[in-house]
C-alpha cells in the first residue's frame, strides 16, 4: 500500500477545479457529474446505501426493472425500485417497448416520489433484447424516440436514456439516436461505449462517446465504460467532451472511486488505496444493509457472490472465497473474516503490509506508475444478474 500523503509513483495530481460540478437534467439539479450506472442483481438499495455514505455521489440508479412486471406491482418489481430518505436522489431504469407501457410506468414512478426515469437502450442480453427493448431500440430509432417523447410528455421528472454506440460496427447510430431523442424531450443521454455485438469485451470506444456528445445541441451526454480509476474517468471526460461520467462495475472494485476521483482532479490529492481494514469495514456494512433488507439468511446467502468483489487485488483470497459459500448468518460471516485475517498473516511483512510478491499483477502496476498496464488487469468481469427474474 502507498503511505498516506504519499503519491504512487508516476501517478501526478494535477487539479481540474470545475471539473467535478453540478449538473441539470431537465428540472433536476445534481450536486456532481459523476453518476453510479446500474448492474442489475447488485446496485440495489443496500448498495447504493452503503457507497452512498463514502462519499462524491448523488444521483444513483436502480438496476434494470421490467416495465410490465413493475406495472402488475409484481413483488421483485417493487423489490427492485425500494429506496429510502437516504437514497436520494434516485433514478430508476427501465426496459420495455410500447410507449403507452413506459408513460404508465414513468407516471407510476413520479408518484412514489423518483426524481428521474432512465430508459434502457444498451442491455445487450438475448432475454432483453427479444422483448424488442434494450439493444435493439437502437435498431429503430423512430420506435425509441416515440418511447420517450411519450414518457417525457406525460410526466415531469427527466427522462433519460441509457444506449451503446450501436448494434454493431456497421451500425453505429448512436449519433443519429442521441439527436432524435433530445428532439423527442429526453433530458440526457447516458452512453456506454462499446456496440452491442461487443457485449463488455474489448476496450471502451471514446471517439464514439465524443461522436453523440458533438452530435446533440443542449442535453449532456454522460459517458460510461471502463471507468476503473480516477485517471480513467479524467480520460473519459478529456477525450470525449462529456458532461459526466457514470461508473458502474469499477464502482464494485472500488467503492471509494467518487470520492477519490474528486480528490484528485479537484484538488490534485493522489487518490489513496482503501487499506485492507477499510475494505473489511465497508463489506461488513454492506452486509448489514443487506441482511436489513432481505432478511439473515437470505441476506447472506445474496451476499456470497457480492462479497469476493471488494477482496480483488488485496492478495491471495483462497481462505476466503472458498468459505464465503458455506455462510448464512452474520456470525458466520464474522467468524470467517476472523479466520481470513489469521490466514492472510502468511503474506504479510512485519508491519502488516502485504509482501510485494503476493501484491496483485493490476497493483504492481498501478503503483510503478504503468496506468495503462494496470487497467487492462484490472479489467472486471461481468457478474450475472438475476435474469430469470426480470
Amino acid at each position: 500500500m502507498t503511505p498516506a500523503g504519499s503519491s504512487p509513483a508516476g501517478r501526478v495530481g494535477v487539479p481540474r477545479p470545475g471539473s467535478i460540478r453540478p449538473l441539470r437534467f431537465g428540472p433536476l439539479d445534481l450536486r456532481s457529474n459523476l453518476f453510479l450506472s446500474p448492474l442489475a442483481g447488485y446496485t440495489n438499495l443496500p448498495f447504493r446505501l452503503a457507497i452512498r455514505a463514502l462519499g462524491g455521489l448523488h444521483l444513483c440508479t436502480t438496476d434494470l426493472v421490467n416495465v410490465r412486471s413493475l406495472l402488475r406491482r409484481n413483488p421483485v418489481a417493487l423489490q427492485l425500485v425500494a429506496t429510502a430518505p437516504a437514497d436520494t436522489p434516485l433514478a430508476v431504469q427501465l426496459f420495455g417497448a410500447e410507449p403507452i407501457e413506459m408513460r404508465d410506468a414513468a407516471q407510476m414512478l413520479e408518484a412514489m416520489g423518483m426524481a428521474s426515469i432512465d430508459v434502457n437502450m444498451g442491455c445487450p442480453v438475448d432475454k432483453v433484447v427479444r422483448t424488442g427493448s434494450g439493444s435493439l431500440l437502437m435498431t429503430s430509432p423512430q420506435q425509441a424516440a416515440a418511447l420517450v417523447a411519450a414518457m417525457a410528455e406525460g410526466v415531469k421528472i427527466p427522462v433519460t436514456a441509457k444506449m451503446r454506440l450501436g448494434w454493431d460496427e456497421g451500425d453505429l447510430s448512436a449519433p443519429d439516436l442521441a439527436r432524435r431523442l433530445e428532439d423527442s424531450g429526453a433530458a440526457a443521454v447516458f452512453v456506454h461505449g462499446r456496440t452491442r455485438a461487443q457485449g463488455f469485451s474489448g476496450r471502451v470506444d471514446l471517439r464514439g462517446i465524443r461522436a453523440v456528445v458533438e452530435a446533440v445541441r443542449r442535453i449532456p451526454v454522460i459517458g460510461n465504460g471502463d471507468v476503473v480509476s480516477p485517471e480513467a474517468a479524467l480520460r473519459m471526460f478529456d477525450e470525449t467532451g462529456c458532461a459526466g461520467v457514470s461508473i458502474g462495475r469499477g464502482a464494485f472494485y472500488d467503492p471509494w472511486i467518487f470520492r477519490n476521483t474528486i480528490a484528485w482532479m479537484e484538488r490534485g490529492e493522489a487518490p489513496q488505496e482503501p487499506t485492507f481494514a477499510e475494505r473489511l469495514a465497508f463489506m461488513r456494512g454492506h452486509l448489514a444493509h443487506t441482511v436489513e433488507f432481505f432478511g439473515e439468511e437470505k441476506g447472506c446467502v445474496r451476499f456470497r457472490r457480492i462479497a469476493p468483489w471488494y477482496l480483488r487485488n488485496t492478495g491471495p483470497t483462497l481462505h476466503f472465497r472458498q468459505r464465503i459459500q458455506e455462510v448464512r448468518t452474520v456470525a458466520e460471516f464474522d467468524a470467517l473474516v476472523g479466520s481470513f485475517r489469521e490466514w492472510r498473516a502468511q503474506f504479510l511483512d512485519a508491519e502488516g503490509t502485504l509482501l510485494p510478491y503476493y501484491r496483485p499483477a493490476a497493483m504492481r502496476a498501478l503503483f510503478a506508475g504503468d496506468e495503462e498496464e494496470a487497467s487492462g488487469e484490472m479489467r472486471i468481469a461481468v457478474p450475472k444478474g438475476p435474469i430469470a427474474a426480470w
